[in-house]
């Protein structure tokens, strides 16, 4: 493991049911807390324990893979050596925070020929890779045109986006956009199988988290200076506190099984942690909603759009072909395929797919994905979910672009890899 946060024990909690498949056998992390609590839960030696990838591309060869979690603006200076080294890897997304240094990664993989998957989980959610099954048969045809939103819950926008480790472009690295939904860019590249995307617009702006759109009676910290906190839906004493949610966010190690108590975490909020800030009151800088339209080379489209702060959170998708559409959302466990049909009463037929989905944010494909990469290096033929790092990068190209694009007020050409 490269980086011990959080997402890399998501995907290393794979080895714990599977341990005839995947064993963690060292960590790379530069935090010495969380460097000894990652080598307690794995029963790690001391010299399977480094500091950086540099200490741990000078030992001998210690495993088959990595699995890279670091934080984005880390993903390729730290991938790039290990693929030197021998190691193929499972890297988190996004690849990188330009386009420049994932096609960098893209020739090293290449050169070095190494197996890098990008862990875009939501391919290997059952209900999307149902949907994508069902493209690649043919059931509506051809696709025409594509609709996907990604709705980020006010919690989750307060707490990873405004608050959090992704709210300025500067610390996190990447845009909104390329943090929070490369995934749904990645999967509209991917429902299009080989048909690449040739242009891309995009549209959108930070409108609610700024300090002139602060209501009357907020403050700077909710604990210390709010006079309106109990009614505040962003209240950081009743969504971390009270409410015990995103925990492994607010408090430092929770996901290794680091606990404060609730004195120290209230006398955290009232001090040094970023999670105690008003939302209203803080160093962001990203989005906070955005539109992206995309064209491909076959003459069809596709749009996407992401909304932060709503009451509810939740992915959709809409695609329409020559034969018919599939529309659902993921974390209602079921689409529609709808067909025309001029002898029915709707004149149209309808099925209804419905699908086990797991409670995970993912709809169940963190660790599909996982096991897929173990799959894929025992040498056994690649999912159509399989997420190798050549099939990944359109999606990206789209989003850096989408990114440019409204920056810059102009629609923007996608080059051919």
């Amino acid at each position: 493991m490269v980086g011990a946060g959080h997402r890399s024990l998501v995907y290393a909690s794979y080895a714990k049911g599977h341990p005839d498949e995947l064993q963690i056998v060292g960590v790379v992390e530069p935090d010495p807390v969380r460097r000894k609590l990652t080598a307690n839960r794995f029963g790690l030696a001391d010299e399977a324990v480094f500091e950086s990838v540099d200490q741990l591309i000078a030992a001998p060869k210690q495993a088959d893979a990595a699995i890279n979690g670091t934080m984005d603006s880390l993903h390729v200076a730290t991938t790039l050596p290990l693929l030197k080294a021998g190691y193929d890897v499972l890297l988190e997304k996004p690849i990188g925070i330009s386009q420049e240094e994932v096609l960098k990664l893209y020739e090293a993989a290449q050169t070095y020929n190494r197996t890098v998957l990008i862990c875009h989980v939501l391919r290997y959610a059952p209900f999307y890779a149902e949907i994508r099954k069902r493209v690649a048969n043919g059931d509506i045809g051809d696709i025409v045109a594509m609709q996907t939103e990604e709705n980020v819950s006010y919690h989750h926008m307060a707490t990873a986006f405004v608050r959090g480790k992704w709210s300025n472009l500067k610390d996190g690295g990447s845009s909104m956009l390329m943090q929070k939904c490369c995934h749904d860019l990645d999967l509209i590249t991917w429902m299009k199988g080989n048909v690449r995307p040739v242009k891309v617009n995009s549209f959108g702006n930070l409108s609610q988290f700024r300090s002139e759109k602060a209501p009357e009676g907020s403050g700077t910290r909710c604990v210390v200076d709010c006079r309106i906190e109990a009614s505040c839906p962003y209240s950081a004493r009743q969504m971390y506190l009270e409410q015990k949610m995103w925990g492994p966010y607010a408090w430092d190690n929770m996901h290794l099984g680091e606990t404060p108590s609730k004195e120290e975490q209230l006398e955290s909020l009232r001090t040094t942690n970023p999670y105690g800030r008003c939302v209203w009151r803080c160093d962001n800088d990203v989005v906070d909603h955005q539109t992206v339209i995309i064209e491909f080379e076959d003459g069809s489209t596709a749009s996407h759009n992401m909304t932060g702060a709503t009451s509810r959170g939740y992915r959709s998708i809409h695609i329409t072909g020559t034969k018919g559409e599939i529309s659902g959302i993921l974390e209602d466990g079921c689409f529609r395929v709808r067909r025309p049909d001029l002898r029915s009463v709707d004149r149209y037929t309808e099925e209804l797919v419905e699908l086990n989905v797991s409670n995970d944010m993912h709809g169940g494909g963190d660790l599909r994905l996982v096991a897929d990469f173990v799959s894929t290096l025992r040498g056994e033929t690649p999912s159509l979910s399989s997420t190798s790092l050549d099939k990944s990068i359109y999606g990206h190209q789209i989003g850096f672009l989408a990114d440019r694009a409204r920056l810059q007020n102009r629609v923007v050409a996608i080059s051919a890899l």
